[in-house]
């Protein structure tokens, strides 16, 4: 671990954010340019004193998802990630299809995006990062582990992923779920964590078994779905996808139509913000 070059990695980056590049209000005037050391320490969801620390060649070598994560707050691209990672004496991750760090430029897009829910999803329905609005209405999913990060795992394994669907749309959502995993098999392989997922999910779900037999591939760029929710009641949302160029994450916007109720139920949950509406 080269302390003192991660802890100058890390200061100049730190200092050639905006809080506008990350999202954050410009608030009042600063005295330094650049973000924050408690700004960045947020956004990584670690302690100011844990990042301070580093930036003061302290800290205990960080965790490659410590790591992960000061990659994803300080907004860096992936050889900016790997000389991150070499700097703290961890080998780089591996390059492919299913990436833990967020593409730079989807991570641009959410940050603008204050008044919608918004996700960022691997290939596999993996949540790497949500907006407030995002956590609100769904509960924190960034928090699984294994098998059960992948959105398509939960929705035929947790009873309590489909919750939040109307039960004559169940059926559909099922299909589209299998239609996306075989698209992902089709893009990593079968040896890959999508060819695991066909795997288990076959044998423990008999809805899953009889729909892979269906051979229906795809994957979903535009859809209008209804969604219920325990406070704010029956939300009719749109859903947009933006794909990254190699198709391996899309960032998911759900919006509303201008003026309708549930457009009207979104700005109150925007307003009253997470701590009191939360689906997880």
């Amino acid at each position: 671990m080269d302390r003192a070059a991660l802890a100058d990695f890390l200061r100049r980056h730190r200092a050639g954010l905006r809080p506008g590049d990350v999202g954050l209000p410009d608030g009042p005037r600063r005295r330094t340019a650049g973000l924050r050391r408690e700004e960045v320490a947020a956004l990584a969801v670690m302690s100011t004193d844990y990042y301070t620390r580093l930036e003061q060649q302290r800290g205990p070598q960080p965790s490659e998802q410590m790591l992960a994560s000061l990659a994803r707050a300080l907004r860096l691209g992936g050889e900016e990630r790997d000389y991150l990672f070499r700097c703290a004496g961890r080998n780089a991750p591996a390059s492919g299809p299913v990436s833990e760090h967020v593409a730079p430029a989807l991570l641009r897009v959410l940050d603008r995006l204050h008044d919608s829910p918004a996700l960022i999803l691997t290939v596999l329905g993996e949540t790497l990062v949500q907006n407030d609005m995002a956590r609100a209405l769904f509960g924190d999913h960034t928090h699984h582990t294994g098998l059960a990060r992948s959105e398509v795992f939960r929705w035929f394994t947790d009873p309590d992923a489909r919750r939040m669907y109307p039960p004559d749309d169940r059926p559909r959502q099922s299909r589209a779920q299998v239609a996306t995993l075989r698209a992902a098999l089709a893009m990593l392989g079968p040896r890959s964590r999508a060819g695991e997922l066909v795997g288990v999910l076959s044998e423990r779900s008999p809805e899953f078994a009889a729909l892979w037999e269906l051979h229906e591939v795809g994957r979903r760029f535009a859809d209008h779905k209804t969604l219920l929710h325990p406070e704010l009641g029956e939300l009719e949302v749109d859903c947009q996808a933006l794909f990254t160029e190699d198709r391996s994450q899309a960032l998911l916007v759900l919006t509303a139509a201008p003026r309708s109720e549930t457009g009207r139920r979104l700005e109150l949950l925007r307003v009253i913000g997470s701590e009191q509406f939360s689906a997880g």
